[in-house]
C-alpha cells in the first residue's frame, strides 16, 4: 500500500503544527528548512550568559497548543508547561500615569476606573462587546477557510451576517474607541491592540476591538523555559511522531505538472510528494518557488503590516524591580502610525515595548541582571538607511526609557544584539520584514489574504502568518489546522 507523502517548506510555528496534524493523518511528512533551527520568527538567542526569546513575546490561547498534543495522543506535561499571569502589562504614560492591566476582568475594570476618567460599567460593557464580536466571527474569520463556500453555509456564518451592524466594520478602531471613552489615555490603551496584527488603529476597522478579549477573556501565559519552549515542544512532538526534518536545506522550486504539485527541487535533487505545503511567506513563495506560475497580483500587492526594530539588551540591574511586561506610550500616537505606514524613517518619541523574562527564569540572565527585549514598530524594509535609523532610534529609545524610569539605562547595558526589518526578512523570508504578512488596514483585508490552498494548483497548500487567518502564534496554529482539514477532505 502506497504511503502518502507530504513536504512542508519551512518550520515556523504554522509549519510545525501542520506537520504534526498531517502526520497524524498517516502521511509520511518531511520538513525542509533553510535555517539550522526550527521556529521561524519564534527562536532564541544566547549571548554572554543572557538568553533572549527572539520572536513573539505574548502567549495567549494555549488551548490551540494543547489540542495538538491531545490529537497526537501525547501528554502535554511531558513536553510543555506554562502558567497564567496575574498582570498582563504595565503601561507608562508621559504625564506620569501608570496603569496595571490585571488579567482578572473585575480587577482590570476596577484599576481602570481608578486611573482613567471612566466607570466600571463602561469598561465591562466594552469587554463584553469585545467578546461578542469574537464569538460571532471566530468561526468564519479564524477557524475555517474563508475561501470555501461550505464555510458560509453554516449557522455560525448566518448568525454573523445577521449581526453585521454590531461589528463596527464601517468605522476605524480609533473612531470606535473614541466613541466609547472620553479619556484619551484609555482610547490610546485600546488603540494599541491594532499593533497585534501590525496595523494602524486609525485605519483598521472597529471589529478589531475584539482583540482585547484574547487577553482578558482567555488570559495571557508564560511558558516555562521562555517563549522558545513553544517551538521546542512542538518540534519534539513532531520528531516523536515520525516527522523528518532537513535543516540548512533550501527549497529552490515547487514542482508543478498539469496543474498539480508533485514535489520540490532542492538544487539538482527532486523530492516527490503527494502534496506540498508552503510555510514560507506568500510573496517569496510565488516569486522564488513558483516563478513559472501566474501569481495573484491583487493579493500579493496588499500593503504589508508593520515590521519591528528590536534591541536585545543584557541589563545590569541597578533600579527598582519591574514587572514582566511593560509598555511605554508616546505622546504623538497618531503621528507614530503615520510614520510607519507612510514609510517614513523614524520618530522622535516612539512607543517602546519592553519584555523582561529573566524574572521568571533564572537561566535567562546572570545574577543581578535582566534580559530586555526592547521593541518599537517601524515600516517594512524598502531600502531605507537602516544603519542611520538604528542609531537615531536607539538614542530616542534610551532617552524615553531613562526619562520614564528615572534612571540612566545606557551605562547598564552589558550586551546588545539587534534585529531590524532587513535581518527579519533575510532570516525568516518575510517580505519586507513584515511581522504579520499584509496589514489589516481596511475592512476587506481578511478576504484579500491568500487562501490556505491554491485555486489553480491541486495539492498545493499554504500556512503561516502571511496567509489566512493571519499572523501571531494563535492564528498561525489555526492556519495549520485549516490546512490539515483541507488535506483530509482532499485525500479521503
Amino acid at each position: 500500500m502506497h504511503t502518502k507523502k507530504a513536504i512542508i517548506i519551512g518550520s515556523g510555528i504554522a509549519g510545525l503544527a501542520t506537520a504534526i496534524r498531517i502526520r497524524n493523518q498517516g502521511f509520511e511528512v518531511a520538513v525542509y528548512e533553510s535555517n539550522m533551527y526550527p521556529g521561524g520568527k519564534l527562536t532564541e538567542l544566547d549571548q554572554q550568559g543572557y538568553r533572549f526569546d527572539c520572536g513573539p513575546s505574548l502567549f495567549t490561547m494555549p488551548q490551540f497548543i494543547e489540542n495538538l498534543f491531545i490529537e497526537s495522543g501525547r501528554s502535554i506535561k511531558d513536553y510543555f508547561q506554562y502558567s497564567k499571569k496575574e498582570v498582563i502589562c504595565n503601561y507608562f504614560y508621559e504625564d506620569g500615569t501608570r496603569f496595571t492591566a490585571f488579567a482578572d476582568i473585575d480587577k482590570f475594570a476596577k484599576e481602570a476606573t481608578s486611573v482613567f476618567d471612566t466607570d466600571m460599567k463602561s469598561i465591562q460593557k466594552y469587554l463584553k462587546k469585545s467578546k461578542s464580536k469574537y464569538d460571532l466571527t471566530s468561526s468564519l474569520f479564524l477557524e475555517n477557510s474563508l475561501h470555501k463556500l461550505s464555510t458560509y453555509l453554516t449557522t455560525d456564518t448566518i448568525k454573523a451576517i445577521a449581526n453585521l451592524a454590531s461589528l463596527d466594520l464601517n468605522k476605524s478602531l480609533h473612531e470606535f474607541n473614541s466613541g466609547v471613552f472620553e479619556d484619551s489615555r484609555l482610547v490610546q490603551f485600546f488603540d494599541r491592540f491594532a499593533t497585534y496584527n501590525g496595523s494602524s488603529p486609525y485605519l483598521t476597522p472597529g471589529i478589531m476591538s475584539m482583540i482585547p478579549h484574547l487577553e482578558q477573556g482567555y488570559g495571557t501565559f508564560f511558558p516555562k523555559g521562555g517563549m522558545y519552549s513553544i517551538t521546542r515542544s512542538l518540534y519534539q512532538l513532531a520528531i516523536d511522531l515520525g516527522v523528518t526534518f532537513h535543516f540548512e536545506t533550501k527549497v529552490d522550486q515547487i514542482l508543478v505538472r498539469h496543474k498539480r504539485a508533485l514535489g520540490v527541487r532542492i538544487g539538482d535533487l527532486v523530492k516527490e510528494s503527494d502534496l506540498v505545503v508552503s510555510n514560507m511567506d506568500i510573496v517569496p513563495t510565488y516569486k522564488k518557488l513558483l516563478p513559472d506560475q501566474k501569481a495573484p497580483k491583487k493579493v500579493l500587492s496588499q500593503n504589508r503590516s508593520s515590521s519591528a526594530l528590536i534591541f536585545y539588551w543584557g541589563i545590569r540591574k541597578e533600579f527598582p524591580e519591574m514587572d514582566l511586561h511593560n509598555i511605554f506610550f508616546s505622546k504623538n500616537y497618531k503621528e507614530e502610525f503615520e510614520y510607519i505606514f507612510d514609510k517614513k524613517q523614524v520618530f522622535d518619541d516612539p512607543t517602546v515595548y519592553i519584555n523582561i523574562s529573566s524574572k521568571n527564569e533564572k537561566a535567562d540572565a546572570p545574577d543581578g541582571c535582566e534580559n530586555w527585549f526592547v521593541m518599537i514598530n517601524v515600516p517594512g524594509n524598502e531600502g531605507q538607511e537602516w544603519d542611520e535609523i538604528l542609531r537615531t532610534a536607539k538614542e530616542n529609545i534610551l532617552k524615553k526609557v531613562s526619562r520614564l524610569l528615572h534612571v540612566d539605562i545606557e551605562p547598564l547595558i552589558e550586551t546588545e544584539e539587534i534585529l531590524d526589518p532587513r535581518s527579519i526578512e533575510s532570516k525568516t523570508q518575510s517580505f519586507q520584514g513584515s511581522l504579520y504578512g499584509s496589514s489589516s488596514n481596511n475592512k476587506y483585508a481578511a478576504f484579500l489574504r491568500h487562501p490556505n490552498f491554491s485555486r489553480k494548483i491541486q495539492n498545493l497548500y499554504f500556512c503561516g502568518g502571511s496567509v489566512h487567518p493571519g499572523g501571531g502564534i494563535p492564528l498561525c496554529l489555526l492556519s495549520g489546522k485549516i490546512v490539515s482539514e483541507l488535506v483530509k477532505k482532499d485525500f479521503t
